[in-house]
């Protein structure tokens, strides 16, 4: 068994487009089923967090975004046995045409924070975020890679 198997890394997206509109996916299964969410999904081995979240916006929505900075950290523990963690990410949206992935959601939409404070299925992570003033972000910096003992072949800061 591996040593970081029950440490999980997930990212979300915080879509927000010219209009102030956020784009929201319903899953079709797990804890938010049939709740208004943010498109979010887990990291895979080979990628860094702010490509994680812009391939699972892309896959269950079809939008295409530019990664603009992280904006939250949500961390917890289930069962005294899974440390539970996920980035939030504020994205922009690149295109407008929404196609979701139906194997996943039963529902992907662009809503006004109007609809979606009002919306009993909004998760409560969006009626949090919903209600902030501003998002304070932390964007990527051009960081020197610290050299090849590490064998990085990705690097990335977040400041």
């Amino acid at each position: 068994m591996g040593k970081r198997e029950n440490v999980w890394l997930a990212v979300a997206g915080i879509v927000v487009a010219d209009d102030g509109k956020w784009l929201v996916v319903k899953k079709r299964y797990g804890g938010l089923k049939g709740k208004w969410s943010f498109p979010a999904g887990f990291v895979e081995a080979n990628e860094t967090v702010d490509e994680a979240v812009a391939r699972e916006i892309l896959e269950e929505t079809g939008i295409s975004v530019k990664v603009e900075g992280l904006v939250g950290v949500r961390s917890g523990v289930i069962k005294e046995t899974i440390s539970d963690n996920m980035l939030l990410f504020l994205c922009t949206p690149l295109n407008s045409e929404v196609v979701y992935q139906e194997s996943e959601l039963s529902d992907a939409a662009f809503k006004s924070l109007e609809e979606l404070e009002s919306d009993p299925d909004s998760s409560l992570l969006i009626h949090y975020c919903s209600k902030l003033t501003n998002l304070s972000m932390l964007k990527e910096t051009n960081a020197m890679n610290p050299g090849h003992v590490f064998n990085y072949s990705a690097y990335k800061l977040f400041f």
